[in-house]
């Protein structure tokens, strides 16, 4: 099950000289799957302004490259889960060419705001209801 889904085409400009997708591009990618879904919610200006944040910045990813991304291969980024902390959401991600799964990653984001002048991870209860229904 996919909670939201973003498509992309590789084309040469995202691969390295073997013609294999250069692994960064794939952590780019996670990355605007996540603004992509937050968009139907207003988008991440938006969402920020509500919640009195700076961001909802990374805080890590982790990626596991199963098979190689080609020049030309039509990618389904999904979001397949969202797992809610006090202060963090782990967003889990597959990355699919067809019925092939490419590669798997995980980020861990957080609600960034301004406390006693210093930014830190504010709690995230608000920004899962602001995006409740999908996950």
């Amino acid at each position: 099950m996919s909670i939201h889904s973003y498509h992309h085409r590789t084309s040469f400009g995202d691969c390295d000289p073997a013609g294999i997708v250069y692994y960064p591009n794939i952590c780019k990618w996670l990355d605007a799957t996540f603004h992509d879904w937050i968009r139907g919610h207003g988008g991440h200006a938006a969402l920020c302004a509500q919640l009195g944040a700076m961001g909802l910045g990374l805080m890590d990813v982790h990626v596991k490259f199963r098979v190689p991304i080609r020049d030309g291969d039509q990618l389904a980024i999904s979001i397949t889960r969202v797992d809610w902390a006090e202060r963090s959401l782990g967003v889990h991600y597959q990355v699919a060419h067809g019925d092939r799964i490419c590669a798997e990653g995980t980020e861990t984001r957080g609600v960034f705001i301004i406390r006693d002048g210093r930014m830190s991870a504010g709690h995230t209860g608000p920004l899962k209801n602001l995006l409740a229904g999908d996950g």
